[in-house]
């Protein structure tokens, strides 16, 4: 499948065709560290060689059926990603040979380990289930494709054990917000199985959509599975959004999971995150009225009713999700379901008086007991986001999913719980990966390839007997700002490698360094796949003095990248920088006008992001993009946003502060500047905010729509401009805004504020330009 990838992305793979490992083959098991990712547990070098060629034989020793589809498997994925053609065949193994075989006597006991052996007679993988020895034949090819080259690969010997450090190595995808495709969520599943991951916690149901076809209630993928854009039909906005996944997709994809040692999760949302299914059907509701499905992100207020219809229509739809999904573990949310409808319900209220139930909490608890005592009788366990530690009903085998921080986990497994880490943000895939202007959408802070690498997975408050209920790890691709697929590409790569170390190599295997030498072999077995892979951990940033260079018309250039150990090479003139242009060793001056670009190489010269660029002259230096605003004090949220929730694009982006849009620009040097212009864009205010909506902060406007005030130093500073808002009727989304500043000296910050009235639209700021 062939599919069309930002400019930047292919640029970056052109210019890394060729890319090659850090380790040569020989080095890496002399050094017990191989090109591979996650690392083994135990690696440890042999004597001599082996060369795999495409007369070398693929051999099923075992005669199973499994040992079959996994060396057919490892064949399709060496000629597609290598060229490497090898021929399977079952028996005896000749001599020279790739051998798989199940053998309970293999050398690793622990499930889903194997053992892989290097001579120079020939290769052996091993292991006593099926499980592992497709783990060991993804380790085998990641070892037949150390660079970017096709044909013969030679081994330097070795001898690998190998087995995981947890037991739950998840991934949740958001398929409510925004819809994938079976062949989308196929490639996901098929970089999950490379990477030995083996749980796709599988987010279906939301607000905004129902995405399961469920044949006792035609109307959940009817109406539920369908929303109104806010923009509908205008400037690329779909007229209608949405999607589900029949039966027999699920069917087809639960099939192609399992065929890669994947288990699919199904997530089935309640008490709340209910909007779509009581859009479908009413009576489900605490009201009783249709609500439209959701077209708002955030906590929508519309819960399920407790009376026993209702639980008779859950139980229904569970029978039909477990016929469907094998799974032992059943999620059924339980987070965010603000109690306001419950609390206003006399029928609600009525029925914790039978209970004997006190609080709206507990009767969260007794839901969600209920519902896990269903799951039980059906042979099927419950787990469920940290809100159903809430109430006494949790029956002793539900798992806890904690993402609140690390208090759900401990608390979880202080009651004897078992618990999988999937925190935010440390493990939301929704936060971007970097600052720069060229970033994607998502929620701020960073959360970079670093940081998730860094991140421990066991509380280090457990004792050794509590951290036993630790599962394992879990991070999440929340999708209400990732509305395509190559976006949750660049969402999960190259971050999901770190994910996959730190679930599946032990710790002392792990080593910052090391996973850095292995990843540009990595990004190479990505593009050979059509990966969209974020560059944004070897990225250049590039830094200037801009007031100096305002003031003395020369400044001072830095350039950096979040790794900050490859080598970076600059150009002063706009030319593509290679490796033997300029290395960047210390800040260097320049005199204006000039144009910076750089870019960061591998040390065999190949480059491992594309280039970055800065033009440094004076009105570029006064022109300053929205994403260089900071937020006014005390209103830390923020934002990264596209101009329609559900069009398929990648580009613009605002950054934008939901609560408060009062910006501020740094300290600019102003002598001359008289005029200032603001590329404005008017966005949907979709965020549901429950109990939030009172820290939305709202401004009195002077005229009819309200307007664009520009103070000086402070924003409580005097004001120097107050541009008028167009007519959000008459107007297009995108619009200019000029007005004159009175004459300053020296550097001066400008705090910038929209009164536009909190009812309507959400403003942000493309760029500012201060012009003389």
């Amino acid at each position: 499948m062939t599919r069309r990838l930002p400019t930047f992305v292919l640029a970056f793979a052109c210019l890394c065709a060729g890319v090659t490992a850090a380790l040569p083959a020989a080095a890496q098991a002399r050094d017990g560290v191989i090109a591979v990712i996650p690392q083994p547990a135990q690696v440890t070098p042999g004597e001599g060689r082996f060369t795999v060629g495409a007369d070398t034989p693929l051999v099923v020793a075992d005669g199973d059926k499994a040992t079959a589809r996994t060396a057919a498997y490892l064949a399709d994925l060496l000629a597609r990603t290598r060229g490497l053609r090898l021929r399977v065949q079952h028996g005896p193994a000749p001599a020279h040979a790739i051998v798989l075989q199940r053998d309970p006597q293999a050398a690793v006991a622990q499930a889903e380990g194997y053992a892989l052996d290097v001579t120079p007679e020939g290769i052996r993988v091993s292991a006593r289930d099926d499980t592992g020895l497709f783990h060991g034949a993804v380790t085998l090819w990641q070892l037949l494709t150390p660079d970017a080259q096709h044909g013969p690969v030679t081994l330097a010997a070795m001898q690998i054990r190998d087995q995981p450090r947890f037991a739950w190595r998840g991934l949740m995808l958001d398929s409510a917000r925004h819809f994938q495709s079976v062949a989308e969520v196929e490639t996901l599943i098929d970089q999950m199985a490379q990477h030995k991951m083996n749980t796709l916690h599988w987010h279906l149901t939301d607000d905004q959509g129902w995405r399961i076809q469920i044949k006792r209630y035609p109307e959940l993928t009817r109406i539920g599975a369908w929303r109104t854009p806010p923009d509908a039909g205008r400037n690329g906005e779909p007229k209608r959004y949405g999607g589900f996944y029949t039966r027999d997709e699920i069917r087809q994809v639960v099939a192609y999971a399992a065929a890669r040692h994947i288990t699919i999760v199904p997530e089935i949302d309640m008490p709340g995150h209910a909007q779509a299914a009581v859009a479908a059907y009413p009576q489900l509701g605490v009201t009783g009225k249709r609500p439209e499905v959701s077209i708002d992100w955030g906590v929508n207020p519309w819960l399920y009713n407790v009376d026993d219809a209702t639980f008779t229509f859950i139980d229904n739809v569970l029978d039909e999700v477990m016929a469907l999904f094998p799974s032992t573990y059943i999620h059924v949310g339980g987070d965010e379901a603000i109690k306001d409808q419950w609390e206003a319900s006399p029928a609600v209220q009525a029925k914790m008086r039978e209970l004997g139930i006190t609080s709206e909490n507990a009767l969260q608890g007794w839901f969600i007991g209920r519902i896990g005592q269903y799951l039980d009788k059906h042979g099927r366990k419950l787990i469920g986001w940290d809100e159903i530690l809430e109430g006494d009903n949790l029956p002793a085998d539900a798992t806890v999913m904690s993402w609140r921080g690390l208090d759900g986990a401990i608390k979880a497994a202080l009651l004897g719980h078992d618990v999988v880490l999937s925190p935010a943000p440390d493990l939301y895939f929704d936060h971007v990966q970097s600052d720069l202007p060229d970033e994607y959408a998502g929620r701020l802070g960073v959360k970079s390839l670093q940081d998730v690498y860094a991140f421990q997975p066991v509380p280090a408050v457990l004792s050794a007997e509590q951290a036993r209920h630790v599962l394992g790890v879990q991070a999440n691709i929340w999708t209400e700002h990732i509305p395509t697929f190559a976006h949750v590409e660049h969402a999960a790569f190259p971050r999901l490698d770190a994910l996959s170390e730190m679930a599946w190599s032990p710790p002392a295997a792990r080593n910052w360094q090391g996973f850095l030498a292995r990843l540009p072999v990595q990004f190479g077995r990505y593009r050979a796949q059509h990966i969209n892979v974020a560059d944004s951990a070897y990225a250049v940033a590039i830094g200037a003095d801009r007031n100096l260079a305002l003031a003395t018309g020369k400044t001072t250039v830095t350039l950096s990248n979040q790794v900050g150990q490859e080598a970076i090479h600059y150009t002063l003139d706009g030319a593509t920088p290679t490796p033997t242009s300029p290395r960047y060793d210390a800040p260097f001056n320049v005199t204006l006008p000039t144009t910076v670009r750089a870019a960061s190489f591998a040390a065999d010269g190949t480059a491992l992001a594309a280039p970055r660029e800065r033009v440094l002259d004076r009105a570029a230096l006064l022109n300053v993009s929205g994403d260089l605003l900071q937020n006014c004090r005390g209103a830390d949220f923020r934002l990264r946003l596209q101009p329609l929730p559900d069009a398929k694009s990648a580009q613009p982006v605002y950054l934008v502060n939901v609560f408060d849009t009062c910006q501020e620009l740094a300290p600019t040097w102003m002598d001359g500047v008289t005029r200032i212009h603001v590329d404005a864009v008017r966005l949907p205010r979709n965020f549901a905010l429950a109990h939030e909506q009172k820290l939305v902060v709202s401004r009195p406007h002077a005229t009819a729509f309200g307007e664009l005030v520009v103070h000086a130093d402070r924003c409580d500073g005097p004001v120097l401009a107050s541009l008028p808002l167009p007519d959000p009727a008459r107007s297009a989304r995108n619009f200019s805004l000029d007005g004159a500043l009175p004459a300053q000296q020296g550097e001066h910050a400008l705090c910038l504020i929209y009164t536009a009235p909190i009812e309507g639209a959400l403003y942000a700021i493309g760029q500012v330009s201060l012009t003389p």
